[in-house]
């Protein structure tokens, strides 16, 4: 059943209630401990917990909801039975249920338990013995512990001992002469839909039939019969009136365009938890994390988890939903799953006593204390702020504080007081928490219900008498509405609340229909290669979003429930649309008509919803109006004499006339038939056309169930072979969304060769990376948690690496142990040049991994450093190879973990591991990009190219790293040395190094191959290749150069490379290169077709950058310096045709030729065509000049090539290379320095270069400091 409950092909006939069950005690079977809700013999006997057993239920059947008898025994009573004596409190309690079955469609359950006089004496006589064994056991163990020692025994004498003895005696006693003993009983309606308060009222009707003086105007039977057989559902859209006992009773259902059914009052949620931690609840629930609720009430659990789910419209929650968790069935807490799960809380037992399987991805939600404890890292929702104003004022409007009302809701402060109380009076076992106080009772002193009291007063609705006993006051004047005022304003709030969440989701999604991908022809090819498919653009999607809404989004775009969401979107071609889908389209479409919008334009201006007036007011036209009445009571053909009524007692009810419905007395059920048999014969007739029906529901079932693991455990078998088979559907879950994550990383890495491979969408974003490995470390967490034995801190990976880190150290100490070290190079080539210089090797430790998270100050949590640790990990490309080593300790897991959990099962761990590794195809900065302000040891090696130069120079050398976050700053390397080691705060991904020297000494001339930096914790290494001289009168003169950097790849990463064909960083430029230019002698020198190609591709690739999402772009200062950059293409266009390079054995270089230019320009004075000309002119020549002279004066010792490196570089940032490049083709000296043919010398292939460069007006480049640092223009 989908909420809105349309009655599909199949679905339940048009009955509102569909079973009428009576739990209890069992006279001949007697009581029975229930071993399962956890057997506390500590407790008094009238504390306990017996079993219960499903009396009797109406009728025995129904094909199409077939009566589970324990899933419905355990719901109604979730803990067993429970006794008390007149001195008890023994209010009736209210509470409801729902069973979700294994295709997700759900039924509820509405439960009055009240207690009803034991008349068997043997029951009352097993209790008294109970009574007696438990006090001689109470006795002795305080004489024990008082007797250790004659100061304790003295003082225990005093009062303390003594008087809780006595106290114990007094209220804990079962006197079978002088107490009457009570027992709880429950009778309950299972419905299709969620009437809570139709049947609520039916149930209290009842009750109060059984207690009250008089007997039923009719035998109860009559009642039962006719709310089973003969009310029907109400038809969408309106309502419906039927008879209780004493009072008719109105339901509404909503029409086929507004929000589904939801009966449960929102005004309690929202009171209870307050909005700001509903709307955090609430985005942990669309997150899909695991929500646990806590209460010691049930029926808070059922209306917090029905109001949260009812929020999702057009979402539905996709994975394991228990709100209400029976005492028997706390190892579903074990599920490595998403859940909803509600838990009764304990009497006295606070949070800390919880014991949890994991808590890392947890959400804890304990209502009676108005507290939520949430995950670390999760987003907020999209405007909470303005989102949080906007339902404050509805909540405002119907006189609720936003805070939340704790003490209103249900006394709070008087549970406290009682617990204070020396009383061992247990109110909260069994199902009757023992504050069923009036509600109004308690509302009395606050405020915002004073002025509901005025209203209801002028309305004419008396408060003070509607207690639970005696609930509906009489009628007092004729004017009284139909429906009770406070009622209709719970419904009012319920549909606006309601409106502007669904609000913000069709603002959100107002275009999400243009970005799914409808890829199948046919139903059939769509669910045979579901899983192989994206259905969604997730990355254009998001690149349309406005910044604030993506880190959410981007998480939100990857659940159950928006996958679930998409698929139904794309059935609906061949099927009859969702109910949900259908609502929401329509809404969507009614905005279009409102708003007509660009669809290219999303902005982030908050719209507040509008259709709040019509909402409320169609519910109020169906409650004034009746629309429907079903047939009332009536006398049925009973066996004479039964039906007798005693007061107090619920009767033995005559099954036989309770076993089946009248033959066919009303018309809607003949209609109903009718329609059904003709959508049946529909549905035969398209199984026939189409697939096998089995086959069909079995891929349907496949397609819908992707990604949910184990959509609902059954909650009534719990052999050791179901729960078994259930953990076994857990760990097949697991390595399947480990396989989809994985594949999901790896496609939206490799970018656009994966796209070209067939593999869907293209580019991933920074924020959607961050996204898949914060869900990979979440489904890490849970893999570790599943089956765990005992339960250490909040992080079950890291407790699990923690005493591993032990277990080695303890070895470590006795002696170095060989499997901790692989080399890291052992299989790769050693860093090795001429010097025969190199890096020394990394070594790849677990533990050193560890060591390296647990020195980060600034995590503060396990489960953080767990997430850290995977991070560096999967940075090192050692995940799957640590976490090899981490399970091969097997000891370790044995004690660590059930037989049962997911890591001691070896084939499916294998093949999760096996997933894993295939992560190493891809370069992920995930550590250095998120712990941005932590200290990382570097170590940087100079190599010098020994053949041709001393390896060691006199001078003192100096070197500064630069990175995407920042630089070290000079640093003096030590004499004589070529490697150090220094530690800075993280410098992201390097990108230039700045080598130089001072030039004394003898020997100060330098040849310098490349420096190579390593980060000694993440094992980047990154190369700067130089090829060049450092000194004054060799090469271009230069004493410092500026290298561009590389990261250098490690062997086994470049096999996987080739295989993934992932193109490489861009490097660089090669010694070789360098050389070449400098000497000019090369033989291979680029002709001008190449060199004006390497000019587009250089430009292109620059305008290529700035296209791309600011997160995505890659380093500029390697666009502009590197082997294919801006700077060496421009030398190749200044070398082309420039005259013999050596003149009297003197190197000439470019920066020579734009000296002369400079002198020219500064002398003389140009002629113009026209004035506007010449002023243009001028001011080029002012700024060329300029520019060269700033970097001839700054003090910096930069060689010539560096000098047209920084000019090209300030050149292109302030726009003015275009501008610059005529200057220099037309001014004499090119006529001295470059020959005839000259690419310069042309003007065709001048002006080409000049709109070329004029492609790069647009953009705001940014420099890196190293690049430009000392000149000042």
């Amino acid at each position: 059943m989908s909420g809105s409950g349309a009655p599909g092909p199949g679905a339940a006939p048009c009955r509102f209630a569909h079973y009428f069950v009576l739990c209890g005690i069992d006279a001949e079977s007697g009581l029975e401990p229930d071993e399962l809700a956890g057997e506390n013999f500590d407790q008094s006997p009238l504390r306990r917990t017996f079993k219960s057993k499903v009396l009797a239920h109406y009728p025995q059947n129904i094909e199409w909801n077939p009566f589970d008898q324990d899933a419905v025994n355990m719901l109604c009573m979730p803990k067993g039975l429970s006794f008390r004596t007149q001195a008890d409190n023994r209010d009736p309690q209210l509470h409801s249920f729902i069973i979700t079955r294994e295709d997700g469609s759900r039924t509820y359950g509405f439960v009055l338990t009240f207690y009803e006089e034991v008349t068997s004496k043997q029951i009352c006589t097993a209790m008294q013995t109970l009574y007696q064994m438990h006090n001689a056991e109470q006795y002795s163990s305080v004489c024990a512990s008082s007797s250790c020692s004659m100061d304790s025994l003295a003082s225990s004498i005093d009062e303390g001992d003594a008087t809780s003895l006595a106290k114990l005696q007094r209220y804990n006693s079962y006197d079978i002469s002088r107490d009457t003993l009570y027992v709880s009983k429950c009778i309950c309606l299972i419905t299709p839909l969620p009437f809570m308060q139709a049947c609520k009222k039916f149930l209290i009707q009842l009750y109060k039939a059984v207690t009250s003086q008089q007997p039923p105007p009719l035998p109860l039977e009559s009642y039962i019969h006719n709310i089973l057989y003969e009310v029907p559902l109400p038809p969408p859209g309106r309502s419906l009136k039927f008879y209780g006992v004493y009072e008719p009773i109105i339901c509404q259902r909503p029409g086929p365009n507004e929000l589904p059914l939801s009966d449960y009052p929102l005004r309690e949620v929202f009171e209870l938890l307050g909005l700001e931690n509903l709307v955090q609840v609430f985005t942990c629930v669309l997150l899909e994390m695991q929500i646990l609720l806590y209460s010691q009430d049930y029926q808070r659990l059922m209306t917090v988890a029905e109001g949260i789910t009812t929020l999702l419209f057009p979402f539905q929650w996709q994975h394991v939903y228990v709100p209400i968790l029976p005492a028997s069935l706390l190892h579903f807490l074990d599920a490595p799953v998403p859940y909803l799960m509600g838990l009764q809380s304990k009497e006295g037992t606070d949070r800390s006593k919880l014991e949890l399987p994991q808590e890392a991805n947890l959400c804890f939600v304990d209502i009676d204390n108005h507290f939520i404890e949430l995950p670390e890292e999760f987003p907020q929702f999209p405007n909470k702020l303005e989102f949080i104003q906007e339902i404050s004022e509805v909540l405002l409007q119907f006189g609720i504080p936003p805070e939340g009302n704790l003490h209103c809701s249900d006394s709070a402060t008087k549970l406290k007081n009682l617990v204070l109380s020396d009383l061992v009076n247990d109110k909260k076992n069994g199902n009757i928490p023992g504050n069923a106080l009036n509600m109004y009772e308690l509302l009395k002193g606050n405020e915002t219900i004073a002025r509901l009291q005025a209203l209801a007063k002028r309305t004419g609705v008396t408060m003070e008498k509607m207690t639970i006993t005696a609930p509906l006051a009489e009628k007092e004047k004729d004017g009284k509405l139909p429906c009770e005022e406070v009622e209709l304003r719970d419904y009012k709030l319920n549909v606006q609340l309601r409106e502007v969440f669904a609000n913000r989701f069709t603002q959100m999604f107002a275009d999400y229909e243009a970005f799914v991908i409808q890829a199948a022809p046919d139903m059939e090819s769509w669910l045979t290669n579901r899983e192989q498919m994206q259905n969604f653009d997730k990355a254009s999607f998001l690149s349309d979003q406005p910044e604030p809404y993506l880190p959410f989004l981007s998480h939100f775009i990857e659940t159950q429930m928006f996958a679930t969401f998409i698929d139904n979107k794309i059935i609906s071609q061949w099927e009859e649309k969702d109910p949900l889908l259908r609502v929401f389209d329509s809404r969507i479409e009614k905005i279009r008509l409102y708003n007509v919008r660009a669809p290219a334009l999303r902005t982030s201006n908050y719209q507040k919803c509008s259709t709040l007036k019509e909402a409320a007011q169609s519910i109020e036209q169906r409650l004034m109006k009746i629309d429907h009445t079903a047939i009332h009571p009536h006398l049925l053909d009973m066996k004479i004499g039964q039906g007798k009524y005693e007061q107090g007692f619920f009767p033995k009810l005559q099954s036989d006339v309770l076993a089946t419905g009248p033959t066919n007395n009303n018309r809607w059920a003949s209609r109903s038939t009718t329609t059904q048999r003709r959508k049946d014969r529909l549905r035969q007739h398209s199984e026939h056309i189409g697939l096998d029906n089995d086959l069909r529901e079995k891929y349907m079932q496949e397609a819908r169930s992707l990604g949910k693991n184990l959509r609902q455990p059954k909650l009534s078998d719990l052999s050791p072979a179901v729960i078994a088979q259930t953990n076994w559907k857990f760990v097949e879950g697991l390595l399947k969304e480990c396989r989809m994550k994985t594949k999901r990383m790896l496609v939206e890495k490799m970018g656009h060769e994966a796209v070209e491979l067939g593999h869907g969408e293209a580019n991933i974003t920074g924020l959607e990376e961050n996204t898949l490995i914060a869900s990979l470390c979440d489904l890490l967490e849970r893999i570790w948690s599943h089956g765990l034995q005992v339960k250490q801190g909040k992080s079950a990976l890291w407790s699990h690496l923690l005493q591993y880190q032990e277990r080695e150290e303890k070895q470590e100490h006795s002696a170095e142990s060989p499997g901790e070290y692989l080399a890291i190079d052992s299989m790769k080539e050693r860093r090795k040049s001429d010097t025969g210089i190199t890096l020394p090797t990394l070594r790849v430790s677990l533990i050193q991994d560890m060591r390296h998270v647990q020195n980060m100050s600034e995590i503060k949590t396990d489960v953080g450093r767990a997430r850290a640790w995977i991070r560096l990990s999967l940075e090192k490309k050692l995940l799957s190879q640590h976490l090899k080593q981490l399970l091969s300790n097997q000891a370790l897991a044995k004690k660590l973990y059930k037989r049962y959990a997911f890591l001691r099962c070896e084939e499916e761990r294998e093949q999760f591991l096996y997933h894993l590794l295939s992560l190493n195809a891809v370069d992920y900065f995930c550590f250095t990009s998120v712990f941005t302000t932590i200290m990382i040891p570097y170590r940087s090696v100079i190599i010098p190219i020994k053949k041709l130069s001393n390896a060691i120079t006199t001078s003192n050398p100096w070197i500064c790293v630069s990175g995407e976050l920042g630089d070290t700053g000079v640093m003096q390397i030590p004499k004589n040395h070529l490697e150090m080691t220094f530690e800075c705060q993280n410098l992201g991904k390097l990108t230039t190094v700045q080598i130089g020297h001072d030039n004394s000494g003898l020997l100060a001339k330098w040849l310098v191959d490349c420096v190579m930096v390593r980060n000694e914790i993440t094992g980047h290494t990154y190369k700067f290749p130089c090829g060049r001289w450092l000194g004054k009168g060799v090469d271009d003169g230069s004493l410092e150069r500026i290298l561009i950097g590389e990261l250098v790849s490690s062997t086994s990463d470049e096999e996987l490379g080739k295989q993934c064909r992932t193109p490489p960083q861009q490097k660089s430029p090669t010694t070789a290169r360098r050389l070449s230019i400098t000497s000019l002698t090369g033989k291979n020198k680029p002709n001008a077709g190449q060199i004006q190609e390497g000019i587009g591709e250089a430009v292109n690739n620059i305008v290529k950058h700035f296209h791309k999402p600011e997160k995505e772009r890659g380093s500029l200062t390697i666009l502009l310096c590197g082997e294919n950059g801006l700077v060496a293409a421009l030398e190749q266009v200044f070398h082309h045709g420039f005259k013999s390079a050596r003149i009297f054995h003197k190197n000439v270089f470019i920066w020579d030729f734009i000296e002369k230019a400079v002198a020219y320009f500064e002398t003389s004075d140009q002629i113009g065509d026209n004035e506007e000309a010449l002023l243009l002119q001028r001011s080029s020549c002012k700024t060329f000049c300029h520019y060269v002279n700033a970097i001839n004066t700054a003090p910096r010792n930069i060689g010539k090539d560096g000098k047209f490196q920084i000019l090209v570089c300030l050149g292109t940032r302030d726009h003015l290379l275009s501008q610059w490049i005529p200057l220099l083709a037309e001014c004499p000296p090119i006529t001295r320095m470059y020959e005839e043919n000259a690419l310069l010398r042309d003007r065709m292939t001048v002006n080409s270069l000049i709109r070329v460069l004029q492609t790069l007006q647009d953009f705001n480049i940014i420099l890196e400091g190293s690049l430009i640092k000392g000149v000042d223009v």
